[in-house]
């Protein structure tokens, strides 16, 4: 009789083994998700971002119908919020539904708050027309002239590390030129 009491106290107990077997699958199933789980917050800011670029091409777009499709002339960046230049926030922001579209969720390097924007504007484009714009020369395509981009490269995970909006307003989630194979 024994036997059997003592087999019947160890159907409810946990042996060592058994609980070293079980912290181990736990602790394999934490380093397949955490990883994953990271990938996908990168991915949402880095979509947030994609996002935000599309709006800041969409105040683009009323500020061509205000301006006759031409493009502001713009200072590419500024040191501080402080220095009183024409900037991508300042001259878009009456077209936009707020400042905070000029944030990045991904701008871990606080350039919103220092400058006023995480997006650097291409001062190639700065004053042509919409329609008629020359990249250096090479390129005659809306679609392959970056406007706005990340200023850094907030986003590791993707191609470039950079979203971009182009001039026709397509947003890519890395830097791409288009040339045109007949220039005018």
């Amino acid at each position: 009789m024994r036997i059997r009491s003592s087999s019947r106290a160890r159907i409810g107990a946990v042996t060592l083994v058994e609980m070293l077997v079980g912290l181990i699958i736990i602790g394999l199933l934490a380093a397949i998700i955490v990883p994953t789980m990271s990938r996908a917050k990168a991915n949402a800011r880095s979509t947030q971002c994609v996002g935000k670029l599309r709006e800041i091409g969409i105040g683009l777009n009323n500020y061509f119908a205000e301006k006759g499709l031409r493009f502001p002339e713009l200072v590419a960046a500024r040191e501080s919020r402080d220095q009183d230049l024409m900037t991508l926030d300042t001259a878009l922001l009456p077209y936009v539904s707020s400042e905070q579209v000029f944030r990045c969720p991904a701008d871990h390097e606080g350039f919103f708050e220092n400058t006023g924007s995480s997006y650097f504007w291409n001062s190639l484009i700065n004053g042509q027309q919409f329609g008629n714009m020359d990249l250096l020369g090479i390129i005659r395509e809306e679609a392959g002239i970056p406007v706005v981009s990340d200023k850094e490269n907030f986003h590791e995970h993707i191609a470039d590390g950079v979203n971009v909006l182009y001039a026709d307003g397509h947003v890519q989630r890395r830097l791409q030129f288009t040339v045109a194979t007949n220039p005018q």
